[in-house]
Order: C-alpha cells, then structure tokens, then sequence
C-alpha cells in the first residue's frame, strides 16, 4: 500500500505585519489571527506573546514568527 504524506502547510502563531508610519513608525503583531496591539520594537512583540503564554526562543524560526515586510531589524519606512 503506498501511503500519500500530505504536505504540512503551518501558520505561525504570530504575524508582525509590515511598518506603518506613524511617529513613531509601528507594526500591528496578530497572534492566533487577532489584531494584539502595536509594535515598536522586539520587545514589543515578544511582550505580546508572553501575554498569550507563547515563548519565543527564536524570532528567526518562521513556524514561530512570521514577518511581513521586514525582519526583525525593519521598524522604519523605507
């Protein structure tokens, strides 16, 4: 019998959406799908997932965090 593996498509439990200006400039941080707040920094992302009871041990693993527009190093527009 020949057993078909399904392809595992993960969805990151947070999402750090691309900078959006303001003073200063900003990311809006979903997690589970939901709008959490602004972000300003890293810490500000990785206060929101404690919030939620997630550690995060590396914000370069994309199954844990996911950014859009950036890495963790963009919080200015460009």
């Amino acid at each position: 019998m020949t057993e078909i593996a399904s392809p595992h498509i993960f969805s990151p439990r947070i999402m750090v959406l691309g900078v959006q200006p303001g003073t200063p400039p900003f990311r809006i941080v979903e997690i589970d799908g939901q709008v959490v707040g602004a972000a300003r920094a890293v810490i500000d992302v990785l206060t929101a997932a404690a919030a939620f009871g997630i550690r995060v041990h590396d914000l370069d693993d994309p199954e844990v965090v996911r950014w859009v527009g950036g890495d963790k190093f963009t919080w200015t527009m460009h």
